[in-house]
């Protein structure tokens, strides 16, 4: 059987972004727990064109590559930076261009980031139910990151994680026969 896809996409234009690093980090380690083969994109990706675009078609074809490799994919790590408490209007706009069928009963981990904790309820508020209207399973662990828990544009805090290994745990309800022991993705 070939490599399940696990597809990131980080909410960002931002190069280097802490959102693209926490997705990098937990496509990480779900790709070497369960074999997953990933490809990690952010709103760069999309092409100058997704801002224009109006349907699917308008995009340029990077763009379309990567809503097809999203629609494609067979587990999905999404992170967004937080701004005044809800995702970038382009993050929104990309997520717009799928068609609303497209990824139910697809396993998501959903990921943010911001300044502070006041925006640390930005996956349950703003992510959450942006997935739950595609029918998609968010797993119960979302995963919140501040600038605190970073230092030199890398993951820094522990407790940080631990939640990226509670959420990387929770695929096994959909990839049990792909999954190694927890110690070996430690």
């Amino acid at each position: 059987m070939p490599p399940l896809k696990l597809v990131g996409l980080a909410g960002s234009y931002s190069r280097p972004s802490k959102s693209r690093t926490l997705v990098e980090e937990v496509s990480a380690l779900a790709s070497e727990r369960y074999g997953f083969r990933r490809r990690i994109y952010d709103l760069h990706d999309a092409g100058p064109f997704l801002g224009q675009a109006q349907r699917f078609e308008d995009l340029d074809p990077n763009g379309r590559q990567l809503i097809e490799d999203i629609i494609a994919a067979d587990v999905l790590v999404v992170g967004s930076p937080t701004y005044k408490g809800s995702y970038p209007g382009l993050f929104k706009h990309l997520i717009d261009l799928i068609e609303p069928l497209a990824l139910r009963g697809r396993p998501i981990v959903v990921t943010a980031t911001g300044g502070g904790d006041r925006h640390a309820l930005m996956v349950e508020h703003q992510l959450r139910p942006l997935f739950g209207f595609f029918m998609a399973h968010t797993l119960p662990t979302a995963i919140y990151a501040s600038d605190r828990d970073f230092s030199e544009s890398r993951i820094a805090a522990e407790s940080l994680r631990q939640r990226i290994v509670q959420a990387v745990d929770e695929l096994e309800a959909f990839f049990p026969v792909l999954a190694r022991p927890a110690a070996a993705a430690e």
